[in-house]
């Protein structure tokens, strides 16, 4: 990481943690149930910031690694695999709003996968939350805190993950398959009612073996002393099921974005836009995702057509981002206007 990459990421993480501090210290100071108008709200803010960051990658994508010669951009482009035609003929800010381009499509297509793939995610948080109990205010506080946890796993993962593709190429083909056979496994269970054993859960029983449990629930608190002794919450055991959970997820929609772009920067704003706005978008969907009955099968169509993008560039053969993006766009649309058009009769 060069000092420019350290500005620009330092300033991007910075500007995440106030926003969330604003949310967390100014407007959910108290736990209280969010309503479908606030959760409207903070998805329509959320979504004009990843808007914003696109445009701001549209007009000054440079600015990410710094490059501010031919040398370096020709550099950045072997590196990252933008496979962009840059002509030395033409003068610099011609090449770079190419490059600025192709950035700001990668990272549009990245957002637009992993949005979509944190939809199936909001079903399986429900999920978690009513096989617990938990009451309805404190939904934003376990989603809160387990973004911020999400947020470092996918620091992690993301910047691993593309440190070993570009020492072993072919780890995109093992991504490839992975993205298969999730989404041959999603298609053939997507009737399946999936239940949380709350006694069997790995996550469960690892935290009960080392650490003492309360039997109840004490508020929104996640720890709690006790006779001198410390104790964890169930609440906080709910909160590390859903961070097990997004590390589950993750290791699909990562490799997803990974075959739009090996760019770890752009892979990891795509990212961390989309699961910050899956918080207000958990609220809005958690009345209606009932009524998406054919998401499932879009969502797993989608991911056996970004596996097989990644299998066939193994092979030399691309599929452009542009056109990547109007598949999925259209894989989405058409799951989502069938199940508007052919709801499935509730037995």
């Amino acid at each position: 990481m060069n000092i420019n990459e350290f500005i620009f990421f330092g300033g991007f993480l910075l500007f995440i943690f106030l926003m969330l501090m604003l949310d967390l210290g100014v407007f959910n100071k108290k736990s209280h149930v969010v309503s479908f108008k606030e959760a409207g709200i903070w998805t329509i803010v959320w979504v004009s910031l990843s808007l914003i960051m696109y445009l701001l990658i549209r007009t000054h994508g440079e600015w990410i690694h710094g490059v501010n010669s031919f040398e370096q951009l020709q550099a950045i482009n072997a590196k990252h695999g933008h496979n962009l035609a840059l002509n030395s003929a033409l003068d610099l800010e011609s090449n770079l709003q190419l490059y600025r381009n192709a950035m700001a499509l990668e990272y549009i297509t990245g957002y637009v996968i992993e949005y979509a793939l944190s939809i199936d995610n909001v079903f399986v948080i429900i999920m978690i939350f009513l096989s617990f109990g938990i009451e309805r205010k404190y939904y934003h506080r376990i989603l809160f805190w387990g973004i911020l946890g999400a947020i470092i796993m996918r620091f992690l993962f993301i910047f691993v993950s593309s440190a070993l593709i570009n020492q072993f190429g072919w780890i995109l083909a093992i991504f490839g398959a992975l993205l298969i056979f999730t989404g041959v496994k999603m298609y053939l269970e997507r009737n399946k009612d999936e239940k949380i054993d709350k006694e069997k859960h790995p996550v469960i029983r690892l935290a009960s073996k080392y650490f003492s449990v309360l039997p109840n629930y004490e508020g929104q608190k996640f720890f709690v002393k006790q006779n001198a002794k410390n104790y964890i919450t169930p609440l906080f055991l709910v909160l590390l099921v859903v961070e097990f959970t997004d590390v589950i997820f993750a290791v699909d929609s990562v490799p997803a974005i990974f075959s739009i772009t090996r760019d770890p920067y752009i892979v990891f704003f795509s990212n961390i836009f989309a699961i910050i706005g899956l918080r207000s978008l958990f609220f809005v969907l958690s009345n209606i995702v009932n009524l998406f009955c054919y998401l499932k099968i879009g969502l797993s169509v989608l991911l056996t057509f970004i596996g097989v993008k990644m299998i066939l560039h193994i092979f030399h053969i691309e599929i452009g981002t542009l056109q990547s993006l109007f598949v999925i766009l259209t894989i989405l649309a058409v799951s989502i206007i069938a199940s508007v058009l052919f709801p499935k009769k509730v037995k």
